[in-house]
């Protein structure tokens, strides 16, 4: 994925079959197996089987043998620009890959890959804007994206219609980014919580940083603070010994696997803020 993002801006790039295979290669980790080669097109039928019965094949992928020709119309698409969005293009790179099946082992992985990289060339480099990986990663969404698919049918079908596949897309793209402006605002309103703490009991406006992690992930190490703030060893020893003191937080264990947590005093109102959940609303909800 990293390789991916540098590609954003290189000259002269085109898609080729080449690249896809060394991607494909990087992502199974270089390694090479006789039954499932790494950065080579399939060479046996593949097939995705039925969660609830391993006996039944779910989908078909296309024969072995025509693999090398639709890779190569499907780079030609790529590499083609035929006007549409941007979004909705690495949506459809995404099914059509994922569709061909071109590799033994990996498909699902490469699809999501070449959708991010298809973005990361528009500019869109925050992996939370670029990948969907963490959207369709909850157990949730995971579900209805193996729905989705599945309601593509059993066999290879390129002309059909897509548009609830691109539906789906687009509400992940538009969940995501509503889930990290949700993140930002909560961060936000958590800071400005625990600086007004800070300031009415007369704290160090830098121990907002420490509190600040407890509050949004539960715990602050003291490395964490240290070098978050810019500070020494001793001072960041003392800021959290003094935070301890006041009971403001909590120690848990000792020596280098110590962490700190809320402690009894620790500012009540910036932990509602911090442990409220969002809404994230469905982009479609009233389209027809």
């Amino acid at each position: 994925m990293t390789y991916i993002q540098t590609l954003h801006d290189a000259e002269d790039f085109t898609y080729s079959k080449g690249l896809l295979n060394a991607l494909h290669w990087m992502l199974q980790g270089h390694r090479h197996a006789v039954r499932r080669p790494a950065g080579q097109w399939r060479r046996a039928p593949v097939y995705v089987t039925d969660a609830r019965d391993p006996s039944i094949a779910a989908y078909t992928a296309p024969g072995a043998d025509a693999v090398p020709t639709l890779m190569r119309e499907l780079v030609d698409w790529l590499n083609a620009d035929d006007g549409t969005h941007p979004l909705v293009r690495a949506a459809m790179a995404h099914l059509h890959l994922v569709s061909i099946h071109p590799w033994a082992d990996g498909n699902g992985r490469m699809s999501r890959s070449l959708q991010t990289l298809m973005i990361a060339r528009e500019g869109v480099l925050a992996p939370e804007f670029s990948s969907i990986e963490a959207w369709l990663g909850r157990p949730g969404n995971t579900w209805e994206y193996y729905r989705e698919l599945a309601d593509r049918g059993p066999t290879y079908l390129p002309d059909q219609d897509v548009s609830s596949w691109i539906r789906f897309s687009l509400t992940a793209y538009h969940q995501q980014a509503q889930t990290v402006a949700g993140r930002l605002d909560r961060s936000g309103r958590v800071g400005e919580a625990l600086a007004a703490f800070a300031v009415s009991t007369g704290l160090g406006e830098r121990v907002v940083t420490a509190l600040h992690d407890v509050a949004m992930t539960g715990r602050v190490r003291r490395a964490r603070y240290e070098h978050a703030e810019g500070l020494s060893l001793q001072q960041a020893q003392r800021d959290l010994r003094d935070l301890t003191t006041a009971q403001v937080l909590q120690p848990v264990g000792r020596t280098r696997a110590r962490y700190y947590t809320a402690g009894a005093r620790f500012p009540q109102p910036a932990l509602d803020v911090a442990h409220t959940p969002m809404t994230l609303r469905n982009p479609y909800a009233s389209a027809g």
